[in-house]
């Protein structure tokens, strides 16, 4: 499948006659093969475990800034043992709250926005989290990837989240040709078929971490090599 053009400020690096087109399908399909035993993106995987909704995927995402999966997950399962509501949130106080954010970075403003979110939500949103970009954005603490996990895992609205792996990795592959995580949001919405603008956080993340990583990917062992330009690949294994 050839890849669609870009605007001129984000064009897709030029076709390599030793690359065979980018087949968004088949990528799709090969990620799932390598990805199937790796651990699973934080979002989705608490929301396999039964943490899916709207009010839990938006903390979830907001506490994930900044701090890795690893951490995420079990800092989100002790939070939610004990608050998984708006209501139940508001009710802690903001050292309860920061105590069991620990581990998390920046858990003292964290746990302020969460407060803040959690009584917006109560008193404003008539204790329903806000199904729109422009809704969820407009929380402080709440940025366009935040929204777009949030919109994508706990409503299956079509969004695309990019965070540094998304960002890495589809630039990489010559896709896209963007500079910042938010202009590669932009530049994969109008090349990325609809169907996939969920699921792309939730393979690129373990595969940024695990396969196409940020210095000496493992390109050897990457069933996508064939399709993908490598853009600005200086060593890889």
């Amino acid at each position: 499948m050839p890849t669609p053009s870009l605007s001129p400020a984000a064009s897709p690096r030029p076709a390599s006659p030793a690359k065979a087109p980018f087949d968004y399908d088949e990528a799709f399909h090969r990620l799932r093969l390598m990805l199937a035993d790796r651990p699973k993106a934080a979002m989705f995987d608490l929301r396999d475990r039964g943490y899916g909704s709207p009010f839990e995927q938006l903390v979830a995402t907001l506490i994930s800034a900044r701090t890795r999966d690893e951490v995420t997950t079990p800092v989100c399962l002790r939070l939610f043992a004990v608050a998984r509501t708006p209501a139940e949130m508001a009710a802690l106080d903001e050292p309860r709250l920061i105590e069991l954010l620990h581990g998390a970075t920046f858990p003292e403003p964290k746990a302020r926005d969460i407060l803040a979110l959690s009584r917006s939500i109560i008193e404003e949103h008539g204790g329903r989290v806000p199904d729109t970009m422009e809704g969820l954005t407009a929380f402080r603490g709440v940025g366009p990837k935040i929204a777009a996990l949030t919109l994508g895992v706990a409503f299956g609205q079509e969004a695309i989240a990019v965070d540094i792996h998304v960002h890495r990795v589809t630039n990489r592959w010559g896709i896209i040709a963007a500079p910042t995580p938010e202009r590669s949001m932009a530049a994969l919405e109008a090349v990325l078929p609809r169907r996939y603008w969920i699921e792309i956080n939730e393979r690129l993340v373990p595969f940024g971490k695990f396969v196409c990583t940020g210095e000496r990917p493992r390109c050897s062992e990457c069933l996508l090599l064939e399709m993908c330009r490598q853009v600005g690949v200086t060593s890889a294994r």
